[in-house]
């Protein structure tokens, strides 16, 4: 008797799957944003439901949001000024990219930051259609404010 194969990855989303280096990723971007906690909040995987549809990116900031411990909230319908995107090990480039410009800006997003982890980039979209590409120093978003040391991410 033969035993089917079965390939567990393959029944989730791409965006879905969490690896090691992804998980350790949000997690260093979420303690480098930190410094920033005055003028911003920091949401690492926060629910979306925006005007272009549900979204969930890996971190959102927010100038600081009013914290109501009585009513949560299960999709948060404002964009972010800010979402990050970190390429899975089995999703396409272009799946963030069609993400940065077909659900983030129409909905009000001003910029998207796509990590690729096994290149050590991080790759800055603006509103504006411009980029910037960062892989070996520090990243500084003029819409933000916002500089990422990439060392204390990829070290």
């Amino acid at each position: 008797m033969e035993t089917a194969f079965f390939d567990a990855i393959e029944t989730y989303q791409s965006e879905d799957i969490i690896s090691l280096n992804h998980s350790r990723i949000i997690y260093r971007l979420s303690v480098a944003l930190n410094q920033y906690e005055d003028r911003y909040d920091i949401f690492p995987e926060l629910e979306l439901e925006l005007s272009t549809g549900k979204c969930k990116p890996d971190v959102s900031i927010y100038p600081t949001v009013p914290t109501d411990w009585l009513n949560d909230v299960i999709f948060y319908t404002k964009p972010p000024i800010l979402a990050i995107e970190i390429l899975s090990p089995k999703q396409a480039l272009n799946d963030l990219t069609d993400k940065a410009y077909k659900q983030y800006f129409p909905a009000g997003v001003q910029v998207v930051w796509i990590v690729v982890p096994v290149l050590q980039h991080v790759y800055a979209f603006f509103t504006n259609g411009t980029r910037q590409n960062c892989y070996n120093g520090v990243l500084y978003d003029t819409v933000t404010g916002i500089s990422l040391d990439l060392t204390t991410i990829f070290r």
